[in-house]
């Protein structure tokens, strides 16, 4: 009998949309705030820290309800933990679009953060419940490429829609998006374990129990991973990595317009291109740490990369050069993203997967000060970025550093060990 491939014809790609989705609700707002008319309405014409404030109050919840949704996932399982959470942030991004004051948007955008702080648990849940070891790289890919992908497509959308309705159209466009895709996704495609699923067949169901078996962390308590310092060096891995994805995510089309004096135009181009060099960055770290096995070495690497493209950046005069580096500086991020989230699989369990990620995804707290510290930085340099961006540099080689610690444990799985997974396919 041929062995079925339900777990990447029916979880990957909800968890794809998912995340695509999911990202033009939290990152759209970043082109948003170049709108003139958003602003005016909001009443922020140069107040930069205030905007700021916008992903602050988002991403504060959304790192709050990060730990509690991970308990929920464990407990009600990642299916029901999903259509909940599209819910919430369609209902919200209704909210968003009927906004008339600072207030009440920013009322929207943390009852959002607390609809979208599912989709660390809920991922991380589904992949470890239906994917071997072996595929960790490929299936974590599969999510990371919807969360860098989303933004590429979704930033000339909501350009394009705000020119033809105004901002207000954007989250109303977004609010189908969630309640006409993903949420017939999770209820027709997905199941919470393959032995529930009507497509997975009995070979598929032997070849996931058998790579899982395999699992060094297997048997790994919360407890014990809470105590496990390996854990807490990912931990602040994925906090300076928030701090960088944030920090250029959210000011990288400001930056292009005010610093570097693009237009409108040529901004949308330059960001969603950086977007997907993201995603190409995403996709082929996926498959080296897949092969080489030695994941924190290749994610400190990228760090230090990402820190000489920024660095680069703020010390050009050359415009597209500048546009360039930030883009590399976005993909490292990606890299990185992908990074950490195979080693909090790898660590974690089947029964602790949800709630690890969910204390994980704590560290958008802080990513959502950054935000607002960073426009903070630009106030009081006269609306200058080198500030910030060095701001970001100094995460980035943080986060090498704690990299290079785990650096001297890694090993390859034994060979023996991978033949044996192989045998069962």
């Amino acid at each position: 009998m041929k062995r079925s491939r339900a777990r990447w014809l029916y979880i990957a790609p909800p968890i794809f949309f998912f995340w695509v989705f999911g990202q033009m609700d939290k990152l759209g707002i970043s082109v948003i705030i170049t709108n003139e008319d958003f602003l005016k309405d909001m009443d922020l014409l140069g107040d930069t820290a205030k905007i700021g404030f916008l992903m602050t109050g988002f991403l504060v919840l959304y790192g709050l309800a990060n730990i509690a949704w991970g308990f929920i996932v464990d407990r009600i399982g990642p299916r029901k933990t999903a259509i909940i959470g599209t819910v919430i942030w369609g209902l919200t991004m209704i909210l968003g679009g009927l906004s008339s004051s600072y207030g009440l948007f920013m009322i929207s955008r943390m009852i959002l953060g607390i609809g979208e702080a599912v989709l660390f648990p809920v991922c991380n849940k589904f992949i470890s419940n239906w994917f071997p070891p072996k595929e960790f790289g490929r299936a974590q890919s599969t999510w990371i490429i919807g969360d860098y992908l989303g933004p590429a497509i979704g930033i000339p959308i909501i350009i394009f829609t705000i020119g033809l309705g105004g901002w207000e159209a954007s989250f109303f466009l977004l609010a189908v998006f969630s309640f006409l895709i993903n949420l017939p996704l999770f209820i027709f495609l997905t199941r919470d374990q393959p032995k529930q699923h009507y497509a997975v067949n009995k070979v598929e169901l032997q070849y996931i129990q058998d790579g899982q078996g395999s699992q060094h962390a297997n048997n790994t308590s919360f407890k014990d991973l809470l105590k496990n310092y390996k854990y807490w060096m990912i931990w602040f891995v994925m906090l300076v990595d928030s701090v960088l994805f944030y920090g250029i995510s959210f000011w990288l089309p400001t930056y292009l317009e005010k610093a570097r004096h693009f237009s409108t135009a040529l901004m949308s181009s330059w960001t969603s291109t950086a977007w997907i060099l993201a995603l190409v960055t995403v996709l082929l770290v996926g498959y080296i740490a897949d092969k080489t096995r030695k994941p924190s070495l290749i994610g400190a690497v990228i760090f230090v990369i990402g820190a000489g493209a920024l660095f680069t950046a703020v010390s050009t005069e050359v415009s597209y050069l500048a546009a360039a580096m930030m883009g590399v500086g976005l993909a490292a991020v990606g890299g990185v993203l992908e990074i950490s989230q195979l080693l909090l699989v790898d660590y974690s369990s089947k029964e602790t997967a949800g709630k690890a990620a969910g204390l994980m995804g704590f560290t958008n707290i802080v990513g959502g000060f950054t935000t607002a510290f960073m426009g903070y930085l630009v106030d009081v340099s006269g609306g200058n970025f080198t500030t910030a961006i060095a701001f970001l540099i100094i995460n980035a080689a943080l986060g090498a550093i704690a990299l290079f610690t785990l650096v001297p444990g890694e090993r390859k799985k034994p060979l023996n060990q991978k033949q044996d997974i192989n045998a069962n396919a």
